[in-house]
């Protein structure tokens, strides 16, 4: 059983930045790609970013290219979302989640194919 817990998020003014941290237990971190996905209020979870095992693949959602960054340290069992530029339409819960594949390579963006899933955390964009 792998337990992610999510943090970092909170109240924020439009162009303002944010970075949401989730962290893992266990000592198999590096098996997993992670994902980050969001819910807004009234909206179903989208996929927001997600990297593979190794880090060095990653793959963003359109809508946060260039604002939104991805990255992980397995030294630290630990992803990471960079938020800049930050919209009022960003506004959501922000999950993370990891999938148990074999490829180090793989980015993961169906949520289906991810196994475990964090409790959550709340980013608000104020204008």
């Amino acid at each position: 059983q792998v337990q992610l817990v999510e943090s970092g998020g909170g109240l924020v003014q439009a162009g303002g930045s944010l970075r949401l941290s989730c962290t893992t237990s266990g000592r198999t971190f590096s098996s997993y790609a992670m994902g980050w996905f969001r819910q807004a209020p009234g909206k179903e979870r989208e996929f927001v970013a997600a990297i593979s095992r190794s880090g060095g693949d990653t793959y963003h959602v359109d809508s946060v290219k260039g604002r939104f960054f991805i990255s992980r340290d397995n030294a630290k069992n630990t992803v990471y979302l960079q938020m800049s530029s930050l919209q009022l339409e960003d506004t959501a819960v922000y999950y993370c989640a990891a999938a148990l594949v074999l490829g180090r390579n793989a980015v993961v963006v169906r949520s289906n194919a991810y196994n475990y899933w964090g409790q959550g955390t709340q980013v608000t964009v104020s204008s």
